[in-house]
This record gives structure tokens, sequence and C-alpha cells, in this order.
């Protein structure tokens, strides 16, 4: 008698044992999705989104799922083509046969663009301040990144109005406006990407 209640009671407990373990395998498991992912999803909230996906894709295992490190990656990028900007519109400078005009407005240029590369140096720094920060202090070192941010987008402006009016459409017009429009694109997705961070933070 007592074995066949002990054997009952096993299978009993085989039972419970066996549907646990299905109502387990039953609930949907919620996948972390890749850096990758998390890249393209986050760039949606850029003004320049493929654009976006294309300059922090390689940045992916940096990045992984980190807002701060997406936006710390995005204004890094800025600033490796704002120099490279700065330094072709430099050689076009030397070049030999551009107007007097057109000098004018390179030389005024380079001079925003390396504001801009300024402003944005600033704006990483800043940002790298703030990974153990909350409230107040979080706050006020993000509005300084905004800022910073916010005025290297403006030099970029600032520096494509100076090759506006008559006489100003040649080849080095052409030339440092394509250059100058994809840093100030870039620029603008990682003002988008830093606005993202300090919302969702």
């Amino acid at each position: 008698m007592e074995a066949r209640i002990g054997f009952s009671l096993l299978v009993l407990m085989n039972l419970v044992v066996y549907m646990s373990s299905t109502a387990e395998s039953a609930i949907p498991k919620r996948s972390t999705p890749n850096p990758a992912n998390f890249i393209k999803s986050s760039c949606r909230a850029t003004c320049y989104s493929t654009l976006c996906v294309q300059s922090l894709l390689k940045y992916a295992n940096v990045i992984g799922h980190s807002e701060r490190q997406l936006a710390m990656a995005a204004l890094s990028v800025s600033i490796t083509r704002t120099r490279s900007c700065a330094l072709f519109m430099k050689n076009i400078a030397k070049e030999n046969g551009i107007k007097p005009r057109e000098y004018r407005a390179v030389q005024d240029c380079i001079e925003n663009i390396s504001d801009s590369i300024s402003s944005l140096g600033q704006s990483v720094r800043e940002l790298g301040k703030t990974s153990k920060m909350v409230g107040e202090d979080f706050a006020w070192h993000m509005s300084n990144v905004q800022t910073w941010v916010s005025a290297a987008l403006t030099d970029d402006n600032t520096c494509l109005d100076g090759f506006d009016g008559y006489g100003m459409n040649g080849n080095v017009k052409a030339a440092i406006r394509n250059r100058v429009v994809n840093v100030a694109q870039l620029t603008s997705n990682g003002l988008a990407l830093v606005n993202r961070f300090a919302s969702r933070h």
C-alpha cells in the first residue's frame, strides 16, 4: 500500500515538473536586438537616416545598445569628417587661378569650420562627463552639449552662405558645398541623437 502511494506521488511530481517546464517554454522570450538593428532603429530619429546608418554601422560593437555611446560615435564621426573638410578647403585656397572673391569665401569658411570642430570637440568632452550623472547635473551638462552641437551646425551653414551670389557658381563652390553639406548633415544627425539620449535618460 505504501509503495503504491509512493509511486503515485512520484508520478504526480513528474507531471507537475513537466507542466511547469511546458508552460515556461510557451512564454515568448524577449529578444535583445543586435547592435546593428539598434543603430538602424535609433537613426530613424534623425533627418538623414540613411547617412546615419552608413556612418555608424562600422562602430556597432563599440556602440552596443547604449544611447550615450551612439551619440558619442555620431559626434566623433562628424568631427572626423569636418576636419577632412577643413583640410580640403585649405588645399583649395592654395590653388592657382582661384578668384579673389572665392578665396575670401574659402578663408571665411575655413574659419567657420574650425569653430565647428572646436564646438564638436567640446560637446564630446562634455558628453563624456555624463556617464554617472543624474538629475540637474545631467540636465546641465546635456544642455551644454546641445548648445555646442547647435553652434557647430550654425557654423556649417554660415560657411555655405559665403558662397551665395553671382560669380560663385564655379567648381570651387560646388566642391566645397558638397563636403560642407555632408558635414552639416552628419552634425544634424549627431544633434538628433544627442537630443534622443537626453530625452530618454
